[in-house]
């Protein structure tokens, strides 16, 4: 049996990948309805000043702070009724010293006000007159014009995705489109002639196609765009032929199995055979998905997976995942993670990154991460997994107690 090529570290083989491919995907303005999970493919800015003018965050009275300093329950300040404004009405008048006017939750400030005096810390003393029970600062309970954003600040950076946040934003901002990246398009390979589709009936030596299934949800997952070509038995010109089919159509092709070196396993020949770079590297200094390939042909991108399935997650959890992020134009290719206590210890070997996944249980003091123990080929251990932890290649384990990063899934 062939050996490996020298192993390298997940984030070697990320700088690779990163060093050898960029960002090239179109970009295209659609409607602001349609933009949820799309990422920004040009800077937003801010039109005009949001809010346009200053409001008030209370129901109240709109006032001169200075004019309350010093009111008390017990010895109010007393300030003339300019009368009511109105929820969407502009003010035309100038707030004289002395004075206050009614005014409501988003209400437009008038010229002379700086804060708004809570409805509850007021007394009508009169129908001409309100006491102010307690001074309020300047500023106090009001939004000032543009404090949210400036006419001409860049609001969302290329790169965003768009989550129901900013959508919000840009709505505020009066984007009814907005220019986005399409969609990464992401070709799926799976190799092997033990394997067959999902609705066969199981003879022996034979296994059922979970890693397309399990990578099809996890890319939707992301936002992009999984193209499945189904299953290629181990026959090196149909291998060739399904690898070219996927890179006409997408812009990283995922192969599924073949990666280690035993003799069917014919992966990293073919793609050393359809165009340059070919194969960048064959084996991650990692547990699980050692035998892992990462390369490209005639600029665009192949990653192959390990056959076993829960190998194939973490190793496409660990560098494919943040690999995609970056070439769909996303700014950070940052996953999200929790702290937690770990329940027991997880040995490792220096040399080697151990990726372990992890249950979490939410306790008072924080949570609690159970390591979910199984050999690579078992696909029981997936789906009790909220998310894995890094043992990193220089340490010889983690410890029960110590507190660790969960990367979520």
């Amino acid at each position: 049996m062939k050996e490996l090529l020298n192993l390298i570290t997940p984030e070697e083989a990320l700088k690779l990948l990163k060093s050898n491919f960029n960002v090239s995907l179109k970009a295209t303005e659609i409607e602001l309805s349609q933009a949820f999970g799309k990422i920004l493919a040009e800077p937003v800015k801010a039109l005009e000043n949001i809010p346009p003018f200053s409001r008030s965050t209370v129901d109240g009275y709109a006032v001169f702070a200075q004019d309350t300093f010093g009111a008390t329950e017990t010895f109010p300040v007393l300030l003339k009724l300019r009368g009511e404004i109105g929820m969407g009405e502009v003010p035309e008048f100038t707030l004289g010293p002395g004075e206050a006017v009614r005014i409501f939750t988003g209400g437009a400030l008038p010229e002379g006000a700086d804060s708004v005096v809570m409805v509850e810390h007021t007394e009508l003393f009169d129908s001409e007159t309100v006491s102010v029970l307690k001074p309020v600062a300047p500023g106090e309970n009001v939004i000032a014009a543009g404090e949210d954003f400036k006419e001409g600040e860049v609001v969302l950076e290329k790169g965003t995705r768009i989550r129901p946040q900013e959508l919000g934003v840009l709505a505020a901002l009066g984007y009814s489109r907005v220019t986005v990246y399409n969609s990464l398009k992401v070709g799926i390979i799976s190799t092997g002639d033990e394997l067959v589709p999902v609705e066969t009936k199981l003879k022996p030596g034979q296994i059922r196609d979970t890693n397309a299934y399990l990578l099809v949800g996890r890319i939707l997952d992301l936002g992009m765009q999984p193209v499945y070509f189904g299953i290629v038995p181990d026959r090196f010109e149909e291998l060739i032929k399904a690898i070219q089919a996927a890179l006409l159509e997408t812009d990283i092709v995922l192969l599924s199995g073949g990666t280690s070196m035993g003799v069917k396993d014919m992966v990293v020949d073919a793609i050393n055979s359809l165009g340059a770079p070919g194969v960048l590297f064959h084996g991650l200094a990692i547990k699980p998905g050692k035998p892992t390939i990462g390369g490209g042909i005639n600029g665009k991108p192949i990653l192959g997976l390990p056959g076993h399935p829960a190998s194939a997650l973490m190793v496409f959890e660990r560098i494919g995942v943040p690999f995609l992020r970056y070439l769909s134009g996303l700014k950070s290719s940052y996953q999200p993670r929790v702290k937690a206590t770990l329940t027991i210890n997880l040995p490792s070997k220096t040399g080697q990154e151990d990726l372990y996944r992890v249950m979490l249980t939410q306790k008072e003091q924080g949570y609690l991460a159970t390591p979910i123990l199984g050999k690579s080929g078992l696909i029981n251990t997936l789906t009790r997994a909220d998310g894995y932890v890094i043992v990193p290649l220089d340490i010889e384990g983690l410890h029960a107690g110590e507190e660790v990063e969960v990367i979520l899934f």
